[in-house]
C-alpha cells in the first residue's frame, strides 16, 4: 500500500510549487486557520475531502472539515462522516491486548505461543517472539502478507484465516527483539490472540470492550453492519467515478473505519484518563519508549521512535517547546489518517482524508495543534522552521574511503561510491528527500546542497554497517519535519557459479505478475503492486535485494531497523509444466514469457481454472486500439493497463466491459474457478 503512496508522493514533488501554509494575510481564530492549511493540504495532496477534530479535556473543541464527501454530487463531509483509518487501527488492537493484560489474561512478556498454541514458523527463533514485541515492531516477522488484504466491496478475511499456515513455512530476519522495524503482520497476530484468548471475534470484543464504554458509535470493521453510505467516497487520477468502498482486511494492522471525533474520544483512554476500560498503567506502558529495547539511531529527536503501537512516543516537532506529543499515521491505498495526543495537556487531534498521505494528515495535525497550544496559552509563540546554510566542502580523511561498497535496501542493491568527497544517493522517502549529491563537511558528515539532509555511516552492535540520513523535509509546503533513520546496510559481495549465474542473468529484468490476487483487490487499480521486475546484480550476487543461494532461491539479508527494513521477503522459484513462476510469502506470480497475446480474432471464450488463478494477456500490435467487449460473469471482473501500469479499465470499479486497448499494454481476467467469460474484438 505504502508503495502506491510513494509513487503519487513523487509525482506531486514534480508537479507542485512549494509556498507557505499561511501565506498572505493570517485569519484570526484557530478555526480559520485550520480551514486555511486543510485547503492547502487538499490542493496539494489531490485528496477530495479531509475532516478533523480536537479534544482538550474531555470536550470536542474543534471540529470542521474541508472539500466533499461525494464529487459528483458535491455532498459536503459532516462531522458523521466515516473514513478508513488504515494503521491507526493498530492502537485499537493494542489497547485491546492491554485491556486483556489489565484482566490478567495475558501477560505481553510471555511467549505468544502460550495464546496462539498453533503458531508455527520455519525458525525456531518464533518461540521467543512475545506480544510485547508485536506491539513494538521487534518481533523480527518478515512484515506484511498484502495479498488479498484490501478489496473493493468484498469482506472476505482469507488473510486473517490463511496467515498462521502462510507463517508457518516463513523464516524470521532478525532475533527477536533484536530491533524494531515497522511490521503489520505483528498487529494482525494480535488480533488472532485477543480471538483465542477472549473467545470471541476480533469484531466483537472490541464493540464490547472498546467502542460501547467509549461510546465510539461511529468505529466500525467491514465485518459490521453500518450505513456504508456514511463513508466518504474515493477515487483513482485514472477513474472519473467514485471507487467502491475499501475494505481493508486485516482488522488487526489497518481495518477500521472511524470518525475524527471518535478518534479524539479513543485517544483520551490512551492518555491515561478512561481507566474504566484501560488502566493508567497500562496508558502509560503504552507510551513508554520501546524502540530503546534494541538497535536504534543515536538521535533523541526523531519522527520514529516506537512505544506499544505508537509511531513515535515524542513528536521532534513538539519537542523544542518541552512537550512530549505521540502520534500514530495510517495508509490504505484510498484513505489515511493521523492521531497525535498530547498527554500533559489532556489534547489530542484526528485528522482522516480521502486522498493523499499519513505524512501531510501528520504535518496538517502539527500545525493546527501548534496554533491550538499557542491560543490556550501552552506555549507563547510558534517558533519558526529550521532553516540551513549552504554546505562547505571540506577535505575527506581517507579512512572514509572504507564505507564505500555494495549496500542493501529493499528490493534493490547499490554500489556507493564516494569520490572526491562526494556521494551520490537515489530520492528517500517516497520522494521527499530528493535523488542528489552530499559533500563531506567534516565530523564524518556528508550533507546535502542546502544543508537540509545528512549522510553519515554507523556501524552497529550487531556488525552491521548502515548509512544514515538525517533530513528535514518541506512535506509540499504544508509544514516541516525531520526523520533520522538507516536507509541502506552494507554487503559482503556472493559470487556465483557459472550455472547459477547462467540462470539469474536469464531472469534478470522479466517481470513476474501476481496470479492468486482476488480480481476485488484494490491493487488492481494500478499493475506494478501486483508485478515483481527481477533485478539482478551480477557482480556481488543478490536479486531484488535478496541473496542469492542456488539457481531456484535468494534469501533476504535485509537487517535495516525502523522503517526501511520493512517488509522484506525471500524469491521462489518453480516451475509448472514449462512455465516458471515465482513464489514470494506464499504467493505465485507467473514468468512474463508464459503470457501470451489476447486472441486477435473476433470471438474468443475461456474460463478461470480450477485453481482460481487469475489470466493474464498481453496486448499486441495486432490487438492494440480495438475494442474489447467482455461477457462478465456476476463474480469476475477484468483490468485493462496501459504500456505504463496504469489502469485504463477496472471492471470492478467502472462497471464498464467494452475498452479500446491500448498498445503494449495487459489484461488481467480473474473470478471464481469456472467463470466463463466471452470476448468480442472489433475494429473503432
Amino acid at each position: 500500500m505504502k508503495k502506491m503512496v510513494s509513487v503519487v508522493m513523487t509525482a506531486m514533488l514534480i508537479t507542485i510549487p512549494v509556498t507557505s501554509a499561511f501565506a498572505g494575510t493570517e485569519p484570526g481564530t484557530v478555526k480559520e486557520r485550520a480551514q486555511v492549511l486543510a485547503s492547502k493540504l487538499l490542493s496539494v495532496t489531490g485528496a477530495s475531502g479531509v475532516q478533523y477534530a480536537i479534544m482538550d479535556k474531555g470536550s470536542i473543541v474543534l471540529s470542521d472539515n474541508a472539500g466533499v464527501k461525494d464529487k459528483a454530487s458535491k455532498a459536503p463531509i459532516t462531522k458523521d462522516t466515516m473514513f478508513g483509518i488504515g494503521s491507526v487501527s493498530k492502537m485499537h488492537v493494542s489497547a485491546a491486548a492491554m485491556i486483556l493484560a489489565d484482566a490478567y489474561e495475558i501477560d505481553i512478556d510471555e511467549p505468544l505461543t502460550t495464546y496462539i498454541e498453533d503458531f508455527k514458523m520455519a525458525d525456531k527463533r518464533y518461540k521467543k517472539i512475545t506480544p510485547r514485541m508485536l506491539m513494538n515492531h521487534s518481533s523480527g516477522l518478515y512484515g506484511t502478507h498484502l495479498p488479498n488484504s484490501s478489496l473493493f466491496d468484498d469482506n472476505d478475511t482469507i488473510v486473517h484465516d490463511e496467515l498462521l499456515n502462510k507463517l508457518q513455512s516463513e523464516h524470521l530476519k532478525a532475533n527477536p527483539g533484536e530491533f524494531s522495524v515497522y511490521c503489520n503482520d505483528g498487529f494482525d497476530l494480535l488480533e488472532i490472540m485477543i480471538e483465542r484468548v477472549s473467545g470471541m471475534s476480533y469484531k466483537e470484543f472490541l464493540a464490547k470492550y472498546v467502542s460501547k464504554p467509549l461510546n465510539l458509535s461511529s468505529t466500525k470493521t467491514p465485518l459490521d453492519q453500518f450505513d456504508r453510505e456514511r463513508l466518504a467516497k474515493t477515487y483513482f487520477p485514472t477513474m472519473d467515478q467514485a471507487l467502491p468502498i475499501e475494505n481493508s482486511n486485516t482488522l488487526g494492522s489497518g481495518g477500521l473505519y472511524s470518525t475524527a471525533e471518535d478518534l479524539t474520544k479513543f485517544a483520551d483512554m490512551l492518555i491515561g484518563n478512561r481507566t474504566d476500560v484501560l488502566s493508567k498503567q497500562s496508558a502509560k506502558a503504552m507510551q513508554s519508549p520501546e524502540y530503546k529495547r534494541g538497535i536504534w539511531v543515536s538521535e533523541k529527536t526523531n519522527a520514529f521512535n516506537y512505544g506499544l503501537g505508537w509511531d513515535t512516543v515524542s513528536l521532534p516537532e513538539f519537542d523544542d517547546y518541552g512537550i512530549t506529543a505521540l502520534s500514530k499515521g495510517g495508509d490504505l491505498v484510498t484513505y489515511h489518517g493521523s492521531l497525535i495526543t498530547i498527554p500533559k495537556h489532556n489534547i489530542s487531534m484526528a485528522v482522516l482524508s480521502s486522498g493523499g498521505s499519513s505524512v501531510f494528515t501528520t504535518t496538517f495535525a502539527t500545525k493546527v495543534l501548534l496554533e491550538y497550544l499557542k491560543d490556550q496559552g501552552h506555549i507563547k509563540e510558534i517558533l519558526p522552521e529550521k532553516t540551513f546554510k549552504p554546505s562547505l566542502k571540506v577535505n575527506m580523511p581517507s579512512e572514509l574511503l572504507s564505507y564505500a561498497g555494495l549496500y542493501v535496501t529493499r528490493d534493490s542493491t547499490i554500489n556507493l561510491e564516494i569520490k572526491n568527497g562526494e556521494i551520490d544517493l537515489p530520492a528517500q522517502n517516497g520522494g521527499l528527500i530528493p535523488a542528489q549529491t552530499y559533500v563531506y563537511t567534516g565530523n564524518g558528515q556528508f550533507k546535502s546542497k542546502d544543508g537540509s539532509a545528512t549522510v553519515s555511516f554507523d556501524k552497529q552492535t550487531n556488525g552491521k554497517t548502515y548509512v544514515k540520513i538525517n533530513a528535514y523535509t518541506n512535506n509540499l509546503g504544508l509544514g516541516q519535519s525531520m526523520m533520522v533513520f538507516y536507509a541502506y546496510q552494507k554487503l559482503d559481495s556472493n559470487p556465483l557459479q557459472p550455472a547459477t549465474k547462467k540462470v539469474w542473468e536469464n531472469r534478470n529484468g522479466k517481470s513476474y505478475y501476481r496470479v492468486d490476487e482476488k480480481i476485488t483487490s484494490t491493487f488492481y487499480l494500478a499493475m506494478p503492486l501486483l508485478s515483481k521486475t527481477i533485478s539482478v546484480d551480477m557482480d556481488h550476487g543478490y536479486a531484488n535485494g535478496t541473496k542469492i543461494v542456488n539457481e531456484n532461491q535468494a534469501v533476504n539479508v535485509v537487517q535495516i531497523p525502523i522503517t526501511i527494513g520493512r517488509d522484506v521477503f525471500d524469491l521462489n522459484f518453480y516451475k509448472e509444466g514449462q512455465t516458471e513462476y515465482l513464489k514470494i510469502d506464499g504467493f505465485s506470480y507467473i514468468n512474463e514469457d508464459a503470457i501470451q497475446p489476447i486472441d486477435e480474432g473476433k470471438d474468443s471464450t475461456f474460463s478461470i481454472p480450477s485453481n482460481g488463478q487469475v489470466r493474464w494477456y498481453k496486448i499486441d500490435e495486432k490487438s492494440a486500439n480495438r475494442v474489447m467487449n467482455v461477457k462478465t460473469p456476476v463474480s469476475g471482473g477484468f483490468a485493462v493497463y496501459d504500456k505504463n501500469g496504469m489502469s485504463v479499465n477496472l471492471s470492478k470499479v467502472t462497471n464498464n466491459h467494452s475498452v479500446v486497448l491500448p498498445e503494449g499494454g495487459m489484461i488481467v481476467f480473474g473470478g471464481k474457478a469456472g467463470d466463463v467469460f466471452k470476448i468480442e474484438l472489433k475494429n473503432k
